[in-house]
């Protein structure tokens, strides 16, 4: 039996009912954890936390809901179903809990202008409905100067001096003898050593919002973040990621059109013409602007004439630890370019 149906918010129901749903699994079509986390990402559904009652809650808080009006909150959530698209605005829910990662009065003042243009469908299901929709409504909102800039980037404040603790497994007991701040665990070797690091790009999220054009750049990411060794594959890592660097700076000079670079122009040119306006815009600071404009240095130890002679030199070998160090530099700059 077929069901045609057009809504398309009912859509999303069904297929979350259907594919996640509980019922101890009766009728479920199974989705694996990467098609699952997808639908999650793309409709908001699915998640523990709601985010747009703890929005709602900040703003009647703050006294900045909607004079007019309710606010569709499937819709918010749909514009918020991504870690990247809550960073845009300043709040973050990775740790599953709702927290500012700008400063609330800024990010509150984001929040509002979105709650507004829903409550009265100046922004509809249309304009939220799928990865590219929700980047450029947020894109025009960055435009207008309403979203969080790295100016509003919270500061910690002093840290507190904390009662030394000794550690038996999981649970921590005070030291009434030691000296403030001081931790004693029991059990770890003062000569243990951190993890070898065995991937290019390191197995966390990034808060990229993966669109349809971006095919190609999330398919060498995974390869660089799952599948590819440093110590087995260093060569291939070091083509991939200077291809991925210049895929990534080719798509933000063509969706921003920015007029500084070209995708035909020399890749450090565009890799700091891309810095610059990232800077201009408020999405990096001037200190990793200079970072990036050092890779014009030829004799750098991170140098994008380094990253060239990988590819191009047969006297020249990439190991893991420098491959590391380029990646580390440049990674920022390649998250803000694909989340054009």
């Amino acid at each position: 039996m077929c069901r045609v149906e057009t809504d398309r918010d009912e859509i999303d129901e069904i297929l979350y009912r259907r594919h996640t749903g509980s019922q101890g699994g009766v009728g479920q079509s199974t989705w694996d954890d990467r098609q699952k986390a997808t639908f999650v990402n793309r409709t908001g559904k699915g998640g523990k936390l709601n985010v747009a009652d703890e929005i709602e809650t900040r703003l009647k808080a703050a006294g900045l809901l909607p004079k007019k009006g309710r606010i569709p909150r499937s819709n918010l959530n749909r514009l918020l179903s991504g870690e990247a698209f809550r960073n845009r605005v300043g709040i973050s829910t990775a740790k599953g809990r709702f927290e500012f990662i700008r400063t609330e009065e800024a990010s509150l003042k984001a929040l509002a202008r979105i709650a507004d243009d829903l409550a009265h469908r100046r922004k509809t299901l249309d304009d939220v409905w799928d990865v590219d929709k929700k980047s450029e409504y947020l894109n025009e909102l960055d435009t207008e100067g309403v979203l969080p800039t790295a100016a509003d980037l919270l500061t910690s404040g002093p840290l507190k001096s904390a009662k030394a603790v000794k550690t038996v497994g999981p649970a921590t007991v005070p030291l009434a003898s030691s000296a403030p701040g001081n931790v004693v665990s029991l059990g770890a070797s003062r000569s243990s050593k951190p993890p070898r690091r065995t991937k290019l790009i390191l197995h966390h999220d990034y808060g990229i919002a993966w669109t349809g054009r971006l095919q190609r750049q999330r398919s060498i990411w995974e390869e660089l973040q799952f599948k590819l060794d440093l110590n087995e594959h260093p060569n291939a890592i070091a083509v991939l990621c200077r291809v991925l660097l210049e895929l990534s700076v080719d798509n933000y000079i063509k969706q921003t059109k920015l007029t500084t670079a070209a995708e035909n122009d020399a890749l450090v040119k565009k890799l700091v013409a891309c810095a610059e306006d990232l800077n201009t815009r408020g999405k990096v600071d001037k200190r990793y602007v200079e970072v990036v404009r050092k890779a014009r240095t030829m004799d750098a130890i991170v140098s994008v004439d380094t990253l060239n002679k990988y590819v191009h030199s047969s006297n020249l070998a990439p190991t893991g630890e420098h491959l590391c160090a380029l990646w580390d530099t440049f990674s920022e700059l390649v998250v803000n370019c694909l989340n054009e």
